[in-house]
């Protein structure tokens, strides 16, 4: 299983955890998949730019591990 912390870059997050896309599109928007910086920028600093919470972000994806297990 796959600990997501804010300092993790949005692109890996999204790597390890592909159900993660709904929770940072429903914080960041769609269009943070398409921006170069998803593969430089951690979560907690695109949670900055967006004005959110990334503590709560965090909590959310993490929270998807007892849905489904990741895919590998």
């Amino acid at each position: 299983m796959t600990k997501i912390t804010k300092d993790m870059v949005i692109g890996d997050i999204l790597d390890k955890k592909p159900a993660s896309e709904k929770i940072i599109a429903k914080y960041f928007g769609t269009g943070c998949f398409s921006c170069p910086g998803v593969r430089m920028e951690s979560l907690e600093l695109g949670a900055a730019m967006h004005g959110t919470d990334p503590d709560q972000i965090v909590k959310e994806i993490n929270e998807l591990e007892g849905e489904k297990k990741d895919k590998k």
